[in-house]
């Protein structure tokens, strides 16, 4: 719905809603492209948990737990840790 909507709000000059839909087009793309063990490494994230902790909680190595995180953040566009757990807050 917001990629229809996009094209619209552009050529009738409604900055705040392509801004606003932009976001909205881009977080629904995230949610798809993120796999489903990703998924629940970012909750795992959203829940204060180090990559040992995630390791542990999931049964993989902390490489293996590290690289979802970098995986997460590149997906997403993201920097730090922080912002995914601002994301997962927002319900994704």
């Amino acid at each position: 719905m917001a990629e229809g909507a996009l094209p619209q709000s552009e050529s009738i000059g409604m900055p705040p809603w392509t801004r606003r839909l932009r976001r909205i087009a881009a977080e629904a793309s995230a949610r798809t492209v993120l796999s489903p063990r990703e998924r629940e490494v970012a909750e795992l994230v959203a829940e204060g948990m180090s990559n040992r902790e995630i390791a542990a909680a999931l049964v993989l190595s902390e490489r293996t737990a590290q690289n979802h995180v970098q995986h997460i953040l590149t997906k997403l566009g993201f920097t730090n840790r922080g912002q995914v757990v601002a994301w997962v807050s927002r319900g994704r």
